[in-house]
């Protein structure tokens, strides 16, 4: 097993929640990755529509090493590539291009596609994918990945994506989401560092408050 493949089962296993970082700024990335990592936070993504996202991804990566930092909106095969050059170690993607997903797995990095179908499911995971991304989870709903988990490999990792936030986990943790990608609700361009943490310690609260309940 690779060592990214430890750290995101570790990462995974203390608290499965992606902060997507869309429209993050090189310059914010130092005060932005300090608020989640100490909030909790294991798992960030900066999506490649952000401005300049793989130098941000690059300096979260040497600040916080310990943390599994990557990509999200990953589109092509030549995206895949730069992440990895850039220190990347997730790719996170809207679809499920095989190939997106199998240049993933070739580079050594987590992969994790969006889908929405049982075709586009079964497709990703033959394609390698390491879980799958239910994108966007406004036009799903946790019965659809009850039935999904239903029929997919026992331990398919499920994380919805899109609309998430404290109040709403519960009923996706119950229908056995694995995690989420979390973004707006945590961050937009212009929210401070400290609002940012504010809001982390309040996704990490109800993730595990819920767990308990």
């Amino acid at each position: 097993m690779s060592s990214i493949q430890d750290k995101f089962d570790k990462a995974m296993a203390q608290l499965p929640l992606v902060a997507i970082l869309r429209g993050l700024t090189p310059q914010e990335a130092a005060g932005i990755g300090d608020a989640l990592v100490e909030a909790g936070f294991g798992l960030i993504e900066v999506p490649l529509n952000s401005p300049q996202p793989l130098e941000s991804i690059a300096l979260l990566r040497q600040r916080h090493p310990q943390a599994v930092v990557g990509a999200g909106t990953v589109l092509n095969t030549r995206q895949v590539l730069e992440v990895a050059a850039a220190g990347g170690e997730l790719v996170v993607s809207p679809d499920a291009k095989p190939a997106v997903i199998a240049a993933s797995r070739q580079a050594g990095l987590i992969s994790l596609p969006g889908v929405m179908t049982p075709t586009e499911a079964f497709a990703a995971l033959d394609a390698g994918a390491h879980g799958l991304k239910i994108f966007p989870a406004e036009m799903a709903s946790p019965a659809v990945v009850k039935a999904l988990l239903a029929v997919l490999p026992a331990g398919t990792p499920i994380l919805p994506v899109g609309g998430i936030s404290p109040g709403n986990m519960a009923q996706w943790q119950i229908a056995g989401a694995a995690g989420f990608g979390i973004g707006s609700a945590l961050y937009k361009p212009g929210k401070s560092a400290t609002a940012v943490r504010e809001d982390a310690h309040a996704f990490v609260a109800a993730y595990r408050g819920q767990l308990r309940a």
